[in-house]
This record gives structure tokens, C-alpha cells and sequence, in this order.
């Protein structure tokens, strides 16, 4: 099969869809593989690493495109969708419940648009996400520490404290993976701790890995209302697959917040959880609401993309190997990869985005 992997285009989006060892790989079994020039540059990956493994270089974005099977980071945006092909294959992360745009524009091109994000094991659990949501998770902590300093607009709060000096108080919405890996950076810095969900096997699974050193609590109206005007960094971590996700912090409860808190919500791709908070980018990360210092970055793995184009790519190569050996056949193979189908043949076929964009249900 001939694959194509494009530049990303997102605001400084560093990551790459395949790494030299991925292309190896597929090489190795017969398929061929275009890399836009630079693609890999961002992750430390020299155009030179991929002619070595056997990749073709290609000049142009369209190059890259005109494949078979595309993969990708991040979602097409508005430069990238008359490259969108009748017959394509589109392996990538969609979360396409945040973009009524960007979901007629796949309807209209006849492209099979597969979402990394709404692959799904049997037990529920998502592949794809896990890898981004475990550095996510961490680096909501590392960011909001940093923009809790004076100098960046912040309360100038140290989360750990320090003797005599009561900590920083973190509150985490959701006990997901973002969730977890959050409080696990936040306890770990010394800060005060608290986690809400609505899972209470969650709740006891965490209780387990944490002991006594976080606070975990059900969520609910009440116990948000109580904890979000202590927070010094409040982190939104709620997820639901294919979904927008709830608004849980309204722009009253916002401004109970002292001046110099900060929110993080990496939840932002799919619609976020806070009133007042919406995507940035990491050119121009935060702006400040309600007195209160907001980050919205989408596609915050993109900080650190020498780990993260790795993290993503040990995940999803398997899944790109079924595709170009077996095409779309490979769903009927593999059920989880067929849950990752949003978009084939002018139509919406994921359940839950069904139920955001009604009208695009034909």
C-alpha cells in the first residue's frame, strides 16, 4: 500500500505520524512510504533517518496526501481539506464532536476518516488516547505550575510550598488517565491534592495506588461548588468518547476563583468542562478571565514531541500495520479498530458524533 505521511500544520505541532522505525517496519512488509519534507524535524527526526529506512521524500504537502492511506497527527485543518480524497484512508486523531466544520468537510470529500481517539478495546479502555492522555496529564501539572509564577500572570504560588508555607491546593476534575497522571505530578511537587469523579470503582482504584496522600471525592453540583474556589490550579480532565464533554465549572463558579488561579483543561479538544475556557495554542497559551488565568491548549503532547511522536507511535502502529495490509477489510478483523471509524462513503457512522451533529446524519 502506498502511505503518506504529511506535515503537521497546527500551531506549533511538532509530532509526526510515523517515526523512522515505524516506516521500517511497514517497509519491510512490502508497503511504501512517503514523508513530507521536514515532517519529522520537530521530533528529531532528520529527513535523512527516513531515506535510510527507505521512506521517499517528498516536497509538497499534496504529494504526501495523494496516498492510499494517510496518517497524521492532529486533525486536517482548513489548508488540508481539498486534499481529502474519495477512497482515502484518514488515520489520525479526529475528535471531530468539537468541529461541526471539520465534519461535513470529511462527509463532503467521501475520505474513511478513522479516529485514534474512539478505538476501543473491549473493555472499554482506548488504546490511542492512553499514550497522549498519560503526558497530557503530566504536563497539565508542569503548566500549571508554571503559569501559577507571578511573572506569568499567576498568584505566585509554589504547589509544593515549603516549610511553615502551606502548599498549592490542586483540584482535578475526572480520575481518568489524565486524571491519575495529574495528581500523580501534583503529589509528587508536595501539593494538596483532590480528585473528583462520578466512578466510584474509580474512586477505590485510586484510593489504592494513592493511599491517603490525595483527597478523592464523588462528584457532584455541591462538592465542585465547595472545592473550585480553594483551587490555586484547577485541571479539567473529563472525558467521553466521541462526545462533547459537560460543563461541570460555570462562569459564576469562575469567578469565585482567586485572581491568579489557574485553569487548565486539557479536556479543550472535545468542547472542555469550564465556561469560560477555550482553545489556544501554544504560540499564545493563556489569557486571563475572570481574573483568573486560563490554558486551553489542544494538542499539549505537542510540547514534548521527541517522547510523544515515540509514545504514540509504540500504540498505533499495529493498527496502521492492519491497514495497509488488509485495508479496510482490517475492520471486520478487528473490532476496536472498527470503533475507531467516524466518517466512510459520505457518512457519519460514529454513534456519539452522530448524536452531536444530527443533521449531518443522512
Amino acid at each position: 500500500m502506498e502511505i503518506g505521511v504529511p506535515r503537521e500544520t497546527k500551531d506549533q505541532e511538532f509530532r509526526v505520524g510515523l517515526s523512522p522505525s515505524s516506516v521500517r517496519v511497514l517497509i519491510e512488509q512490502g508497503h511504501s512510504v512517503a514523508i513530507e519534507s521536514k515532517a519529522g524535524e520537530g521530533s528529531g527526526f532528520s529527513d535523512a533517518d527516513y531515506v535510510q529506512v527507505g521512506a521517499t521524500i517528498v516536497n509538497s504537502a499534496k504529494a504526501a496526501w495523494d496516498r492510499e492511506l494517510v496518517i497524521k497527527v492532529k486533525e486536517p485543518l482548513k489548508a488540508e481539506y481539498d486534499y481529502l480524497q474519495k477512497g482515502q484512508i484518514l488515520f489520525t486523531y479526529l475528535h471531530l464532536a468539537a468541529s461541526h466544520e471539520l465534519t461535513e468537510h470529511l462527509l463532503n470529500s467521501g475520505v474513511s476518516a478513522i479516529a485514534y481517539e474512539t478505538v476501543e478495546l473491549s473493555d472499554r479502555r482506548l488504546p490511542l488516547l492512553t499514550p497522549m492522555s498519560i503526558i497530557a496529564g503530566r504536563l497539565s501539572v508542569q503548566f500549571g505550575a508554571r503559569y501559577l509564577e507571578r511573572q506569568q500572570g499567576g498568584r505566585g504560588v509554589l504547589l509544593g510550598g515549603v516549610p511553615g508555607v502551606k502548599p498549592g491546593r490542586v483540584v482535578i476534575l475526572g480520575g481518568g488517565i489524565v486524571g491519575t497522571e495529574a495528581a500523580r505530578m501534583a503529589t509528587g511537587m508536595g501539593a494538596q491534592v483532590t480528585i473528583l469523579d462520578v466512578n466510584v470503582d474509580r474512586l477505590s482504584y485510586l484510593e489504592s495506588v494513592f493511599g491517603s496522600r490525595i483527597e478523592l471525592l464523588y462528584s457532584n453540583s455541591s462538592h465542585i461548588e465547595e472545592l473550585v474556589p480553594q483551587a490555586d490550579l484547577l485541571i479539567g480532565s473529563v472525558l467521553i468518547p466521541g462526545r462533547k464533554a459537560p460543563i461541570l465549572v460555570s462562569r459564576e463558579l469562575v469567578k469565585k476563583m482567586r485572581s491568579g488561579s489557574v485553569i487548565v483543561d486539557v479536556a479543550v479538544d472535545q468542547g472542555g468542562c469550564i465556561e469560560t475556557l477555550h482553545p489556544t495554542s501554544h504560540t499564545a497559551p493563556t489569557y486571563v478571565e475572570e481574573g483568573v488565568v486560563h490554558y486551553g491548549v489542544p494538542n499539549m503532547p505537542g510540547a514534548v514531541p521527541w517522547t510523544a511522536t515515540q509514545a504514540l507511535n509504540n500504540s498505533t502502529l499495529p493498527y496502521v500495520l492492519k491497514l495497509a495490509n488488509h485495508r479496510m477489510e482490517a475492520l471486520d478483523r478487528d473490532p476496536a479498530l472498527a470503533k475507531g471509524l467516524n466518517v466512510q462513503n459520505h457518512h457519519l457512522i460514529h454513534p456519539a458524533v452522530q448524536e452531536v451533529f444530527p443533521d449531518l446524519v443522512s
